[in-house]
């Protein structure tokens, strides 16, 4: 079962239920909107077109210059590779005689939430106004979100 409301609500739904009953409450956060990712990815193809480059590599450059990592330390010994799908290697160190590598492990874009989307479809925009593609304004942008109703 689930409930999606505002504090009262969920307040006064939980009064309804059986005490004996748990539940988990958790903020529902906006999502990002599909129609900004399908630009993301047209203007994507578009910029690799242009730099005649990988367009799946040129989407790993945009998550590296605008994308959110986190630093994790795996043992040297691990292929990381069935473990994350958008990293790099930034160091090695060692801990009780075991080697570590040290990795930038990226935030794929359908795990971002719409603030961190955003930011890199900004950053894809500047990327293809300095190749003279042309891209919606920052006010059109903002207006995918509500073309699928999103608040």
């Amino acid at each position: 079962m689930k409930m999606i409301g505002n504090p009262r609500t969920i307040i006064k739904w939980l009064f309804e239920q059986d005490e004996n009953k748990k539940f988990e409450i958790k903020e529902l956060k906006p999502k990002r909107s599909l129609t900004a990712n399908a630009y993301y990815w047209a203007l994507l193809n578009q910029l690799a077109n242009v730099l005649r480059f990988d367009n799946q590599k040129l989407h790993f450059m945009m998550l590296q210059r605008y994308g959110q990592y986190e630093v994790v330390s795996v043992l040297s010994s691990i292929d990381v590779k069935g473990y994350f799908r958008y990293y790099e290697p930034i160091g090695h160190g060692f801990i009780n005689n075991k080697e570590f590598t040290h990795y930038k492990v990226y935030k794929g874009s359908s795990e971002m939430n719409s603030k961190e989307f955003s930011i890199l479809l900004d950053g894809l925009v500047s990327e293809c106004n300095e190749q003279s593609i042309v891209t919606l304004t920052k006010s059109e942008r903002e207006q995918l979100h509500f073309i699928e109703g999103c608040d």
